[in-house]
């Protein structure tokens, strides 16, 4: 199921086919590191094969922006991002949903086809560039965790030491 040159994960390594031998196949990861793993853990392991068939990958990206944005700009900002990006298949399409609403953001979700496994970083680097500049300009605030804090009590210390009662 792999061949020189496929990138694989086995595992959680994730990384390019160098070589198979007789007995190991040799996968260097991301940071330059070879696995050896013996091929009988390729026979009956799982792996995902990247390239098997196809050098197409989907690439999903989350963007959380501020409760109170408007999502309706929102949503065509992205849109207009991921279409206009070289590396981004016209065929399947891309999509952006508004996915949900969470703890501290509205949550919405990039879902974009690549030629090859290649470009998912500088593909993702680009896209997140290009948001954040568009963003600024349009007065949109990326979402960051936030809480509110409701004190119910204070311990009897806390008034000894000039706090105020209530």
């Amino acid at each position: 199921p792999i061949r020189v040159g496929d990138v694989i994960t086995i595992g959680d390594t994730t990384g390019l086919v160098s070589r198979i031998r007789m007995r190991s196949t040799t996968i260097v990861n991301w940071d330059r590191k070879e696995l050896i793993v013996p091929n009988k853990d390729l026979i009956t392991g799982r792996i995902l094969n990247w390239t098997l068939s196809d050098g197409t990958n989907r690439l999903v990206m989350q963007v959380g922006v501020a409760y109170g944005s408007d999502v309706e700009l929102v949503h065509r900002l992205l849109q207009d991002i991921v279409k206009q990006h070289s590396n981004v298949l016209r065929d399947p399409e891309a999509t952006v949903t508004f996915e949900a609403f969470a703890d501290s953001s509205l949550t919405f979700t990039i879902r974009a086809f690549l030629a090859d496994v290649s470009f998912r970083l500088p593909t993702t680097h680009d896209l997140h560039n290009q948001i954040y500049k568009s963003f600024a300009q349009h007065n949109i605030s990326i979402a960051f965790p936030q809480r509110d804090l409701h004190i119910r009590s204070l311990p009897p210390e806390f008034y000894a030491m000039g706090g105020k009662h209530r």
